[in-house]
């Protein structure tokens, strides 16, 4: 009786080590510096945003942006029909904004729920001449991202800040985060509305 308890004990803890370390392939992030809308939701500090409120480390859709990723229109949402409220311009002036300069040094920060083997983080800066009263479209923004950190397939720390130089646009704008997971085909969008 003792041996099959015994090994009962150790069969369990072997299954419970194996869903631990298969759960943490369900990673999660959002941007916290500069403020993402899913952030705001949840801060309550805008309201009828529906699930992202209490999920705002969920925005995950398809990688690959710009080239692949979610559809256009779907790209602060990643593509994900349940945290739609986050493509919706609310009238171009409804999302609040963060403070910026031309050529300043930001230090963007992303926090993590769970972490994941990580490819890159990118930064994407809509055009001068956008239209803040429309979703956000491949159109919107600049091709290029404005920063790149490779990761090497590396697992961020529960908080991760890198810095870049924003580049020279005026009035208001949207940076879009993409942090691309390496052993999944999925990434993590976060949109932050910005003011130069």
């Amino acid at each position: 009786m003792r041996k099959k308890m015994g090994a009962a004990v150790v069969g369990l803890a072997v299954a419970g080590a194996s869903l631990l370390a298969t759960g943490s392939a369900s990673s999660h992030g959002y941007t916290d510096s500069p403020l993402s809308r899913q952030k705001f939701c949840a801060n309550g500090t805008v309201t009828n945003c529906g699930d992202i409120q209490w999920e705002p480390q969920s925005v995950e859709g398809p990688k690959g942006f710009p080239a692949g990723g979610p559809a256009d229109g779907q790209i602060c949402a990643g593509g994900n029909s349940r945290f739609s409220q986050l493509d919706d311009p609310r009238g171009g002036t409804g999302w609040p904004t963060t403070k910026v300069s031309s050529g300043q040094n930001f230090s963007f920060r992303w926090q993590f729920t769970a972490r994941h083997a990580t490819s890159d983080f990118k930064y994407y800066l809509t055009k001068s001449g956008w239209n803040p009263s429309q979703k956000i479209t491949r159109a919107s923004l600049d091709t290029q991202p404005f920063l790149t950190v490779p990761y090497n397939n590396a697992q961020p720390p529960a908080t991760l800040s890198h810095s870049g130089t924003l580049p020279s646009r005026s009035g208001r704008h949207v940076i879009v985060a993409v942090w691309t997971i390496a052993d999944t085909s999925n990434a993590f969008y976060s949109c932050s509305d910005v003011q130069f």
